[in-house]
C-alpha cells in the first residue's frame, strides 16, 4: 500500500474514533421549562450545545401542569420552573433529587399592552377599568397568574375587574391573548415584552412594583429521570451547572430577570 494512502487511512480511522468519543459523550437532556422563560432558554440551549456538545431538549408549558406531569412519569430530567414551590415540593416527594434546587432566576411582574397608550406609568388604568379583557395566567397554574391576583387585590380592584379577566392556560398564551388584541391589556413577564438586546418591544407597560406581590424566585430542580443512581446524569450536571455560568446569566440579566 503506498505510504500517502497509508497515512490517509490512519488519520481517518483516527478522525473517526474521535467523532465517536465525541458522540459518546454528548447527550440529550429532556427539559420543562415554565413559559415565561421561553425566549431565554432558548438562546441559553443553543450556547450550551455549542460549548458543551450536550442538546437540551426543551418543553414549554405552565409550571402546574408540568408538575401533574412529572408525577404522572413524564419523561423530564429538569425542571426550570416559574417558583420555587413546585421544585421543592418534588424534592420532597421524592420526585426530584434531594438539594438539588436553586434559584436561577427572579421573575418580574408586567401590566402590557400591545397598544401604545392604553397602560399608563402608574397603572391607573387598572382603577380606571375601560377596557374590555384583561388577560392573566391561570392562578392556579401559573405562578405570574397568581402574582397578577395578588397585585390587583392589593390595589382594591380584583372585585371590580374579576368579570373582565380572560384566563390563560399559561404566561406565554396570556401574552398572546394581548399580542393578538383579544384581550386589551394583560399581566405577563416583563421577559417577554424584550427582545434580545433586552429593549421593549413596543406597547405600552406598568411595571408592578414588587411589593404588590410575592417575590417571583424561579428555581431548577435535577427530576428523578435525570439521575443515575444518586447522581445527575453527566448532560443533567453540565445543563445544572451552565444555567449557573456567566453566559446563561447573562441572557438571563438580558431578559430583564433578576439574578
Amino acid at each position: 500500500m503506498p505510504r500517502l494512502l497509508f497515512r490517509f487511512l490512519a488519520h481517518l480511522a483516527a478522525f473517526v474514533l474521535t467523532l465517536s468519543a465525541t458522540a459518546a459523550r454528548a447527550d440529550e437532556v429532556q427539559v420543562a421549562v415554565a413559559a415565561n422563560f421561553t425566549a431565554p432558554m432558548q438562546k441559553i440551549a443553543a450556547l450550551f450545545a455549542q460549548d458543551t456538545g450536550h442538546k437540551a431538549v426543551l418543553a414549554f408549558g405552565s409550571t402546574g401542569k408540568f408538575y401533574a406531569q412529572i408525577k404522572n412519569g413524564a419523561p423530564f430530567e429538569v425542571l426550570l420552573a416559574a417558583d420555587d414551590e413546585t421544585p421543592a415540593r418534588l424534592e420532597q416527594e421524592g420526585a426530584g433529587l434531594a438539594g438539588s434546587h436553586f434559584t436561577y432566576a427572579i421573575g418580574k411582574l408586567v401590566l402590557w399592552s400591545a397598544q401604545p397608550g392604553v397602560v399608563d406609568e402608574a397603572g391607573e388604568v387598572l382603577r380606571r377599568g375601560n377596557f374590555a379583557h384583561l388577560s392573566l395566567a391561570n392562578p392556579k397554574l401559573a405562578p405570574y397568574g397568581a402574582a397578577g391576583i395578588e397585585a390587583m387585590q392589593a390595589l382594591g380592584v380584583y372585585d371590580a375587574l374579576a368579570p373582565k379577566i380572560v384566563q390563560a392556560e399559561n404566561i406565554g398564551q396570556a401574552y398572546q391573548f394581548v399580542a393578538s388584541g383579544n384581550a386589551q391589556l394583560g399581566f405577563v413577564a416583563y421577559s417577554q415584552v424584550l427582545d434580545e438586546q433586552g429593549k421593549f418591544k413596543g406597547g405600552s407597560m406598568w411595571m408592578v412594583p414588587a411589593k404588590l406581590y410575592r417575590p417571583i424566585r424561579q428555581d431548577a430542580v435535577v427530576l428523578t429521570k435525570g439521575t443515575a443512581g444518586s447522581q445527575p446524569k453527566p448532560a443533567v450536571a453540565a445543563l445544572m451547572q451552565y444555567l449557573q455560568g456567566e453566559k446563561a446569566r447573562a441572557v438571563i440579566q438580558t431578559y430583564g430577570y433578576g439574578l
